[in-house]
């Protein structure tokens, strides 16, 4: 078996906590306990009296519940209570996985889904997200990418790291053609509520599931809610599926921590507000972002996100993206994600949901490196504008 590396988890964890300006996080400034206790009007108290042993291994009948409360035609059955949406993606694709199957996933992702699939063996097929269609999909590509055989098709809406809501045309296009050729859906909607402009994005669950049985919805407390320190998330699927899953999740964690179960039913009770909180830090924070981007526009192209507080700009330098963000790092202690870890080339993802003070120095720092790297490289003759694979298999 070949095992991939998490190379975007990997390059954060080795330097997120050593960088004195981290523009590579894709939430927002999460909220500290004081703060989601006063929001949830939970009694410090109670929380204190919580009983530190294993909690239910699927989520108590009252999380699974509130999580059921949100798709339409779902109940506790239809529910499985994860150690973080990443948790989430993992058994659902153990449970459905396994060598020589066949995986079409959209690029640029989160590629999570591609490396767990390409590890157990699965056949990747990746279809391309469009710069020039506002970060919608090729739907000419994605056609011959889910195959007679396909047995899982994977899609992040809204996107990490474009902040693209895919279009209704998009959506219904996609349904129909996992539906033609009998495969299952899975799609991240961990930014789903973490809405710049609009309403709250509707989930596919309540899209799929009146005309298709084989659509699987993950999501979490970290980007929309804030929280990402609680370690929750879910995957909502056909009973059989989640039943499986679960099967599976006593392999891994066997249960989430009962504080976390404990304050996400009181996160559930109170999600308007957590998520308006959300909100205001992403529109806010974009009016920083947005001329700070205008006042590089000979270096930087970008496509204003729908969703989170992630941005996506190609750029013109004559430089591969990892070599660039770690001149950026060593050279101004600030950190990126570069084009290379979510599938493109040319590209960096900047996170702009800290606390506005720290995002304008960080900026400012970022700002620096980019001119003084302008002065010393080659501008890119014709930057790269679409995704061009993320490795063997594709």
């Amino acid at each position: 078996m070949t095992f991939v590396q998490f190379d975007l988890e990997r390059w954060q964890s080795v330097w997120e906590h050593r960088v004195r300006f981290n523009l590579s996080e894709s939430g927002v400034h999460p909220m500290s306990l004081d703060e989601l206790l006063e929001i949830t009007d939970t009694d410090p108290t109670a929380l204190s009296a919580v009983r530190l042993g294993y909690s239910q291994s699927n989520g108590t009948d009252e999380l699974r519940a509130a999580i059921a409360g949100l798709y339409p035609g779902a109940t506790a059955d239809n529910v499985l209570v994860t150690v973080g949406g990443s948790e989430a993606n993992f058994i659902a694709c153990w449970s459905l996985l396994g060598s020589g199957e066949h995986v079409a996933v959209q690029v640029p992702n989160y590629l999570q889904i591609w490396g767990i699939a390409r590890s157990a063996g699965a056949d990747v097929t990746t279809f391309p997200l469009r710069f020039d269609r506002r970060w919608d999909p090729d739907l000419d590509a994605m056609r011959s990418a889910i195959r007679e055989d396909t047995k899982l098709v994977v899609v992040t809406t809204p996107n990490n790291p474009t902040g693209h809501v895919f279009s209704a045309d998009a959506r219904r296009a996609i349904l129909d053609r996992v539906q033609q050729v009998g495969a299952w859906l899975l799609v991240d909607e961990v930014y789903q509520g973490a809405e710049r402009t609009g309403d709250e994005t509707e989930s596919w669950w309540g899209q799929g599931q009146e005309q298709y049985d084989r659509v699987i919805v993950t999501n979490g407390l970290s980007k929309a809610y804030g929280l990402p320190g609680l370690r929750i998330g879910w995957i909502v699927g056909p009973p059989e599926l989640i039943a499986s899953a679960w099967q599976r999740h006593d392999y891994t964690v066997i249960c989430p921590s009962a504080l976390s179960d404990f304050l996400a039913i009181r996160v559930f009770a109170a999600r308007h507000p957590i998520l308006e909180r959300t909100r205001r830090i992403i529109r806010d924070n974009y009016q920083v972002l947005e001329p700070w981007l205008r006042s590089l526009e000979d270096l930087f192209e970008w496509q204003a996100p729908d969703a989170g507080a992630i941005c996506l700009v190609r750029y013109r330098l004559g430089m591969d993206s990892i070599q660039l963000v770690e001149r950026l790092r060593e050279a101004h202690d600030v950190l990126l994600v570069p084009g290379a870890h979510v599938g493109l080339t040319n590209y960096l993802r900047i996170g702009y949901g800290d606390e506005p003070g720290h995002l304008r120095d960080g900026l400012a720092a970022l700002k620096a490196g980019m001119t003084e790297l302008a002065g010393t490289e080659p501008h890119a003759s014709a930057p790269v504008s679409e995704p061009t694979g993320v490795g063997a298999g594709d």
